[in-house]
Parts: C-alpha cells; structure tokens; sequence
C-alpha cells in the first residue's frame, strides 16, 4: 500500500540508503575531528561533576550516551567491514579468473575451517617442491661453476 506524495520503498533502495549512510558514519566516526569532538565532550562532561555534585544522573549520563553510540557503531562498523571484505574477495576472485593461478582459489571464503586447512597443506606442500627445485637449480648451477644469481646481485649491490 503506498499512499499519495510518498515513494515506494523498496529493500533495494534502503540497502542501498544504509550502504552509503554506514560508509558516510564510519569515515566521520574514524575522523580526527570526532576524536577531538569526544574529548572536548568528556572534558565538558568532567568539569560540569562538581556542578552536579557528581550525581548519579551525571555518570548516568555519560554511560548512557557511550553506551548507546557505542552498540550503533557495531553494527555501521560490521556492515561497512562486511561490504570491504566482499568487494576484496571480489577483487581477488577476478585477479585469480584472470591469471594463470587455479581456479580453486575462487571463493575459498565459504570454505569450512577443515577445507581451509586442507588447502593450506596442499600450498605448502606445493610451496615446499618449489622451493626444493629452486634449490637443486642453484646446487646444479654451482656444480657446473655457475656463480648464484643472488649473490651476484649482493656483491653488484654492495660495489655500488
């Protein structure tokens, strides 16, 4: 039911509404400015004590105020870090689509823990066989006389 003069809200035009409104909230929240803007409150906050006989409804007012800014932020700051961890996976997702690198690696984020873990253990071993070809290279290379690369490239460094 809409009523006349009001636009139809739709789950996608609010989405998209809080996207910008917690993206806006957490680059202020995160500002210098609202540092310095909660400090001087504190401040302000601390020398009106005396005038209030430090009350209870002074320090009520200060928990309150922390307390309620403080379970709105979680949930701007989760939504704001939820959206960066998916465009980053996103973006990662497209780099590995794109290069020589497997497929596999695409979407690895809604892998379980033991998935993970198993895919851990099969880069390392393969990181492992890598570096144990890297080093029969160089042992071959040095056999034949060859000087390594790297030290090549210290010593070249270390004239200069």
């Amino acid at each position: 039911m809409t009523f006349p003069g009001f636009r139809r809200i739709t789950l996608r035009s609010m989405d998209k509404f809080f996207a910008s409104f917690a993206n806006a909230t957490a680059r202020a929240a995160g500002s210098p400015l609202t540092f310095l803007l909660c400090i001087a409150l504190v401040i302000a906050w601390a020398v009106l004590g005396p005038l209030f006989d430090f009350s209870e409804n002074w320090q009520l007012t200060i928990n309150t105020g922390t307390t309620i800014v403080t379970f709105l932020m979680v949930f701007l700051i989760q939504n704001t870090q939820n959206r960066d961890g998916a465009a980053l996976q996103t973006k990662l997702d497209e780099l590995i689509r794109s290069s020589n690198a497997g497929d596999e690696f695409m979407g690895i984020e809604r892998l379980t823990d033991k998935e993970l873990a198993d895919l851990h253990a099969k880069c390392e071993a393969a990181a492992k066989r890598s570096h144990a070809a890297l080093e029969r290279a160089r042992s071959e290379r040095a056999r034949r006389g060859h000087k390594d690369p790297t030290q090549e490239a210290a010593q070249m460094e270390g004239k200069t």
